[in-house]
């Protein structure tokens, strides 16, 4: 008989753990011989439906969740009348055995753990900061920060955290991305706010910097006079450089 991969070995009776498997195992257990395996899980994806048209997913969390009261996405985690919202997040699901048992690097797991509760949190109402996740992931910021950023140019993509939207901390990649789509793929910037999570307003912003920086490249002034002609920090006009630089031909 062929031995089974390590990770599937490791991993496979954490699928266990949620409640359809509960059932199935509890068919099985309970009832052997009586229902066939189909059977068991037709029941089982039936009784989880029940249970959910019955107990609203924000009034029960499911196995593998946690309940978090993230920042109010309508507020700004500076501001004095800062409001919360209580979230369901969902911080193991049966794709994350998966990649588990498939031995994934852990760093990947990890990326997608962070981009679906960043997205979960957003999609009702809250917005999450990365110190919000360190604190969930026992991970340190500057770690995860660095994850999200690669899955950010892995997917062409700025998740909703509270960097990206309010403008707040070190965030500046979603500033160049959102250049990006306007500039180099000829979005419109309705299309690109609507990508990106952004305001409308936001997005303007940043496209109308990046154009005075552009302007004075065009006038062969460097990073310094940028900088302080301009007040815009010098990491984010060496991102709007990149673009200049390697995609914008009309210079």
């Amino acid at each position: 008989m062929n031995r089974q991969p390590d990770g599937i070995r490791k991993y496979r009776t954490a699928h266990d753990r949620f409640l359809r498997e509960e059932i199935i195992n509890f068919f099985n257990r309970e009832f052997s011989g009586y229902f066939g395996p189909i059977i068991c899980e037709n029941i089982a994806e039936a009784l989880v439906e029940l249970f959910n048209q019955h107990a609203p997913q924000t009034d029960r969390i499911k196995h593998g969740q946690m309940l978090w009261n993230a920042l109010d996405r309508t507020t700004r985690a500076d501001s004095s009348h800062r409001k919360h919202k209580a979230v369901v997040l969902s911080m193991v699901t049966h794709d994350d055995i998966a990649l588990f048992e498939k031995q994934a690097p852990i760093p990947k797991i990890r990326e997608q753990v962070i981009a679906r509760i960043i997205k979960e949190a957003y999609q009702q109402g809250g917005i999450l900061s990365m110190r919000d996740i360190s604190l969930m992931l026992t991970v340190g910021v500057p770690t995860l920060s660095k994850t999200r950023a690669i899955y950010e140019a892995e997917n062409q993509t700025v998740l909703p955290h509270q960097g990206a939207l309010h403008d707040m901390g070190s965030t500046i990649t979603h500033k160049k991305q959102i250049v990006f789509k306007h500039v180099v793929e000829k979005k419109s910037t309705l299309t690109v706010a609507r990508e990106t999570n952004h305001s409308q307003s936001a997005v303007d912003h940043y496209i109308n910097d990046y154009h005075r920086v552009k302007t004075l490249v065009d006038d062969n002034k460097n990073i310094d006079f940028i900088h302080l002609t301009t007040n815009i920090a010098k990491p984010v006009i060496r991102q709007y450089l990149d673009i200049i630089n390697n995609y914008v031909k009309d210079r």
